[in-house]
């Protein structure tokens, strides 16, 4: 037996408790074929006995995995967190890697001092891909992770030409079908709570509203647009802009249902009668849909399927880094529920 000192255990170590050499150990940590099933465990067992981890950026050196992918969210605003989008993400891009042997690392990255940071730590082997989350417009970290040669996906797009491999809804198509549903129910002002104009996801709902509108022939003016965040407080303060600036506003599209929420409580707050004064539709489906005051007619964007395909797409490009980027857009589909 081998006297454990302090400090990090070494490959050397775990060779001599296993009483084998350093390449067997070697061998064993890699899963690689040509150790007996005996000395396998012999060296298992080590590993657990002395708590040895193997060294990653070692391990990359001599081109092997990290068996790591990091969730990297992009959002600058702390608060935004706390949205249910975001614990949606993480929770079906766990569920999708649930099943494999990857671990997943989430992080947040916000500036650019952290950009570059991050680049750094991914590039050093710690991870072999990164799956992105609210990339805004102006934000290069994509192509400096593509510049770095590492498998990257991202959750939506920065623009319609986007070049880095991308999972999306059909966010113009799903505002459309919302909007059409108000049309046909004798909606006739309808108004919009969109979100930041930096993201494309939210530029994209917008110009489904309008077109949906304009098909209508119905006057799609910029006074009925408010800006939001796609936060509930944010919802709250468009949706009080909205009707002072038009009191017979009949119909608000929100851009996603934290914000629909805020628009509900002011129009609650206001003595506006919901759907019989002012019906409302949001955008994503979330749990929250279901316990609004009343529950909230809604666009479902398939969160579970854009987290298996990301995963998908992101280990296809870590087995084949010669693979061309590749755009996936998934449909959507209105759920019906007391607000509109």
């Amino acid at each position: 037996m081998v006297k454990r000192r302090p400090g990090t255990p070494t490959l050397e170590e775990v060779a001599a408790l296993a009483g084998v050499g350093r390449g067997t150990v070697s061998r064993v940590i890699n899963n690689e074929a040509g150790v007996k099933e005996s000395t396998r465990h012999a060296v298992q067992r080590a590993i657990a006995e002395l708590g040895y981890v193997p060294n990653l950026a070692a391990r990359s050196l001599a081109g092997r995995r990290a068996d790591a992918v990091a969730l990297a969210m992009t959002e600058p605003d702390w608060r935004l967190f706390g949205e249910p989008f975001f614990s949606e993400v993480v929770r079906a891009v766990g569920d999708a890697l649930s099943d494999t042997a990857v671990q997943l690392l989430l992080t947040l990255v916000r500036t650019d001092a952290e950009r570059q940071r991050f680049v750094e730590y991914a590039r050093g082997g710690r991870v072999d891909g990164v799956l992105l989350v609210s990339v805004r417009a102006e934000d290069r970290l994509p192509d400096m992770l593509a510049d770095a040669g590492l498998p990257t996906v991202l959750l939506g797009r920065r623009s319609g030409d986007e070049q880095v491999t991308y999972v999306d809804a059909d966010n113009a198509g799903g505002a459309r079908a919302a909007v059409a549903h108000l049309v046909r129910g004798g909606r006739r002002t309808i108004a919009a709570i969109t979100g930041p104009p930096g993201m494309y996801v939210a530029r994209c709902r917008l110009r489904g509203y309008r077109e949906a509108l304009e098909q209508a022939g119905l006057d799609a003016g910029p006074s009925l647009v408010a800006e939001g965040d796609f936060s509930e407080a944010s919802g709250r303060r468009a949706m009080a802009e909205l009707i002072e600036r038009h009191p017979g506003i009949d119909a608000v599209f929100a851009a996603s249902d934290t914000m629909a929420a805020g628009a509900l409580a002011v129009l609650r707050a206001a003595g506006r009668r919901v759907p019989d004064d002012v019906a409302v539709i949001g955008f994503d489906d979330f749990e929250l849909a279901e316990h609004t005051d009343p529950p909230l007619t809604t666009v479902r964007q398939p969160l579970e399927e854009i987290g298996r395909t990301m995963v998908r797409l992101l280990l296809e490009e870590m087995e084949q880094p010669e693979v061309a980027w590749r755009h996936v857009i998934l449909r959507t589909r209105l759920v019906l529920r007391e607000s509109a």
